[in-house]
């Protein structure tokens, strides 16, 4: 049977990790392991479809890892964690993270984020999705690429993860519509808003803006309606 996708598990817990790779095997995924940032980023390859990531580990934290990782791939990154402080997603998302997981999890919940994010991945890299009538959308100098699932600013390609290029498509599919961040959680995620959403949100929009704006302090591109959303000029 052809594999569903390969991933790798970084966690210094042992039992963890082999609870993981016995949930991920039953569902068919190939499952590489790692204890530390360090190893995972040796045995990281363009191959695997997913990182999980636990926060908490010797030497290297997850989130320098999720950073490391991102200088190089945008291989979708699910962090776990025993803490579920709204700081703590923002940090996890702040370094490249894509998703978030609480401990203890469940199977069903587990799962269900892993195939979320591979799906999406296999998007973003221009697998199995219908050919579009328009190649390009085009907004104040920056061009983003239908076919390729990539974004340039002036003919300069820029380093987009799939959770980003995601939210600027669905901005830049509408000029100057104004998108709440209800709606834009909602239409990215595939998921039901929550309030702990918000942040999220906000965070991916702020390192959006890092990536096409000339000045993200003072953004001419990715507008703000105060208490209403976003929007693309």
């Amino acid at each position: 049977m052809e594999s569903s996708g390969k991933i790798l598990i970084v966690d210094d817990d042992s039992e963890i990790r082999s609870v993981i790779r016995i949930l991920l095997t039953s569902e068919n995924y190939d499952v590489i392991e790692a204890k530390s940032g360090d190893e995972a980023l040796a045995v990281l390859t363009p191959e695997f479809s997913l990182v999980i990531l636990d926060i908490m580990l010797p030497g290297l934290s997850g989130y320098e890892t999720c950073q490391k990782i991102r200088e190089t791939y945008n291989v979708p990154i699910l962090f776990l964690s025993a803490k579920s402080q709204s700081s703590d997603l923002v940090m996890g998302y702040s370094s490249g993270g894509d998703d978030y997981l609480c401990k203890p999890f469940s199977y069903p919940e587990l799962i269900a984020r892993v195939k979320g994010l591979i799906r999406r991945y296999a998007i973003y890299q221009g697998k199995n999705i219908p050919v579009e009538k328009a190649e390009y959308i085009e907004c104040s100098g920056i061009r983003l690429d239908k076919r390729q699932n990539s974004v340039y600013k002036y003919d300069v390609k820029l380093n987009f993860t799939d959770t980003e290029y995601r939210i600027l498509k669905l901005l830049m599919a509408y000029p100057g519509r104004l998108f709440s961040i209800e709606s834009i959680y909602e239409q990215v995620w595939n998921e039901p808003y929550m309030a702990d959403a918000r942040n999220t949100v906000m965070v991916f929009i702020r390192k959006i803006r890092e990536k096409i704006e000339d000045d993200p302090k003072h953004p001419e591109i990715l507008l703000t309606e105060w208490g209403k959303g976003y929007r693309i000029v």
